[in-house]
């Protein structure tokens, strides 16, 4: 099942349910998909790849936990609490993350893929650690981790 026909079953299945919370946030996510649609047909493509709505979900989650902690130093933790909820949501859709012991290892075996010597080198593992573990790996976290093990 695709993460379109997904998000249609889980809204579905929220909506008979009676989770409003549940069914507003899957309501957000597909009207950012279809945003993500209506901008994307100018180059010729109707509905965005699976890999484009990953990244979109990612960026969705970026955006609240940033907002999470806005709302934390305001002292506002009802709309917090809200965003936390809407985290959850969004990442019920995401494949599941490495921990760090596999992020390393992805890390060192892009770095003797790709034959890197020194941080001049880092963009050739960050292309190798997307086009293997695009899905399952944190570049925000991987990037620091590139950088110690290049430099060692």
């Amino acid at each position: 099942m695709s993460l379109r026909e997904s998000f249609l079953e889980q809204m579905k299945l929220s909506m008979k349910a009676g989770t409003p919370a549940r069914t507003s946030s899957l309501r957000m996510i597909m009207a950012k998909l279809k945003d993500a649609d209506i901008a994307a047909r100018p180059k010729g493509v109707d509905q965005i790849p699976e890999d484009d709505i990953v990244a979109m979900l990612r960026g969705m989650v970026k955006s609240r936990r940033e907002s999470v902690e806005m709302y934390t130093q305001g002292n506002r933790p009802e709309l917090a609490a809200k965003e936390e909820a809407e985290i959850a949501v969004i990442e019920s859709f995401l494949p599941s993350q490495m921990d760090d012991a596999a992020m390393q290892k992805a890390v060192a075996d892009a770095v003797a893929e790709s034959g890197a010597a020194s941080i001049k080198d880092m963009g050739k593992v960050m292309a190798v650690l997307k086009a293997k573990h695009a899905a399952s790996l944190d570049m925000a976290k991987a990037g620091p981790m590139v950088k110690a093990h290049l430099s060692v």
